[in-house]
């Protein structure tokens, strides 16, 4: 027999009253997350500018043949050290070596002409003056025979300074013209890095000219290890001690090209390397607060300060630098305001809150959360 819709109702209710019916029902107790309220901390931060740099030496040239021959020697190897003077390579300049053959060949015929001139002269032969034009006649000879000689010394191409030899372009036996290339030389002693610096960086360079020396500069490598040698930006004028090597900024990108100078004993740096430059300064007593101490509304940054009636209220906040885990702060807070760090989200403006206090130097040691 088929029950009632009114006795299907009754045992409904009666089902949901008792615990085992109770099947479908969730219970979500949240309790509420706890507000911590600190202070911004006054300390001493270091602060990095990374800047991605290419790599130069500071003497790069081809090695060019200067008369044309046949390469009759090579006497460096491709990556050997050379010092300066060293001879690389010896051309066969047919035609030069044939025409200072001849020059010296002529001023021993004018030699010859001048001594026998001379002894006629003694006998009253020939005259004074036919003496001193043969004289001026070997004198012109000598002259031709030391600019034939110098252009075959031209034939031995020598270091110009202290590198390294970059790839061979010709093998010994081959025909090379006058002019052409025959490899390269790298002066790597000291090696340049090359990097652009935005308008504003630049304008705070250059307003603290007289803490440059303060600046350490160093060169982390494309293996991610920093080079074992700290970097200069120094020279005469006023405007190298800040790094600047051009009188205008790119109108394009906005920004200017700097010099930073690394010293490289073991030669580890070669031309055309990669890198980036850090440039670090310490900043004493700044102003610092957690990241997680603030919150971005329409790419302004935001932090709640309770004031002596525990009342919570909104402030910007300009940001200086950005370092792990804490910004350092241009303006908006100081040291004696007093900040929600966590439960941010809990908190509204004009909100009167309870909250739990921690030092700073607790916060600082316990740092590993960015914004919210």
């Amino acid at each position: 027999m088929n029950a009632s819709p009114i006795s299907a109702i009754l045992l409904a209710v009666v089902c949901l009253s008792l615990p085992a019916c109770n099947l479908h029902r969730d219970e979500h107790h949240e309790e509420a997350h706890q507000i911590v309220a600190t202070n911004p901390r006054a300390t001493t931060v270091t602060l990095t500018q990374q800047y991605v740099c290419q790599i130069h030496s500071q003497r790069h040239i081809p090695v060019r043949a200067l008369e044309s021959g046949y390469l009759e020697a090579i006497k460096v190897r491709e990556g050997q050290q050379v010092k300066e003077g060293d001879p690389l390579f010896k051309v066969i300049p047919v035609l030069y070596q044939k025409k200072a053959d001849a020059e010296v060949a002529e001023a021993k015929v004018k030699e010859m002409e001048l001594s026998y001139a001379k002894n006629m002269y003694r006998q009253n032969v020939v005259s004074k003056n036919e003496v001193l034009l043969l004289e001026a006649k070997l004198l012109k000879a000598r002259a031709a025979a030391d600019l034939a000689n110098a252009e075959l010394n031209f034939a031995t191409v020598k270091a110009p300074f202290d590198g390294i030899i970059d790839r061979l372009h010709h093998q010994q036996g081959s025909l090379v013209e006058d002019g052409e290339i025959l490899t390269t030389l790298s002066d790597n002693s000291v090696m340049w890095g090359y990097f652009n610096v935005p308008e504003k960086r630049y304008l705070e360079y250059m307003t603290n000219l007289q803490q440059q020396n303060n600046l350490k500069i160093e060169l982390l490598l494309a293996n991610g290890k920093k080079f074992d040698q700290l970097g200069k930006m120094e020279w005469d004028g006023a405007l190298w001690k800040a790094g600047a090597i051009e009188a205008d900024f790119n109108n394009e990108t906005g920004n200017i090209s700097f010099r930073a100078d690394f010293p490289n004993p073991q030669r580890l740096l070669r031309n055309g390397q990669t890198g980036t430059v850090l440039i670090s300064r310490v900043e004493n007593d700044a102003i610092v607060i957690p990241q997680r101490a603030t919150f971005e509304v329409l790419t302004k940054r935001y932090v709640y300060v309770i004031d002596d009636e525990n009342v919570a209220h909104q402030r910007e906040i300009a940001i200086d630098n950005e370092l792990e885990d804490v910004f350092v702060i241009k303006s908006g807070v100081g040291v004696n305001d007093k900040i929600v760090l966590e439960g941010i989200r809990q908190v509204r403006e004009g909100d009167k809150v309870e909250y739990e206090e921690r030092k700073p130097e607790e916060v600082a040691a316990n740092l590993k959360y960015h914004a919210e």
